[in-house]
């Protein structure tokens, strides 16, 4: 097996039943250790790191003939959903630090996120639909993770102020 199909599959993941959302839920579970070990800073260079080397990867798999944004392409989804966590994680710096706010936290970032990348509102879609190449395949679901990781802090920091 080579390194991209490795790489676009997140490590096999892609090649689960429902791949989008296996490949989402896996990287949740493996963001959420990172996290908790490493930090938020670090998943997010781990997660800058591979939207940059997936923009090149999924860009050269097209050009092989791979079809546009494929079921199996999916270090997209690994990538959207662990900005989610480094977005909404921010919230601890208010919150206290607790596993309770932490998975509530990562909940809510799973569950925005699944939503804006179901629903593909505004920009998110428009990207979707319009941008070909590497760049439009992890574009949209960077945005979504962010609109995600902003939905979370805004509720929590809704709920600090009641």
């Amino acid at each position: 097996m080579k390194f991209s199909d490795i790489f676009l599959t997140f490590f096999g993941a892609g090649r689960l039943p429902a791949p989008r959302i296996s490949a989402t839920l896996i990287a949740w579970v493996l963001g959420l250790g990172w996290i908790y070990l490493l930090g938020a800073e670090s998943l997010f260079t781990l997660a800058f790191a591979l939207f940059i080397i997936g923009i090149f990867e999924i860009t050269k798999a097209e050009n092989r003939g791979v079809e546009h944004d494929a079921p199996f392409i999916v270090i997209d989804e690994a990538v959207g959903v662990w900005v989610a966590l480094c977005v909404s994680a921010s919230a601890l710096a208010w919150l206290p630090a607790s596993a309770v706010n932490l998975w509530l936290l990562s909940g809510g970032a799973l569950g925005a996120y699944l939503l804006f990348n179901l629903w593909s509102p505004s920009t998110i879609g428009w990207i979707r639909r319009n941008l070909r190449g590497g760049l439009g395949v992890m574009l949209d679901d960077v945005l979504a993770g962010f609109a995600a990781g902003l939905l979370v802090l805004l509720a929590a920091k809704g709920f600090t102020l009641a």
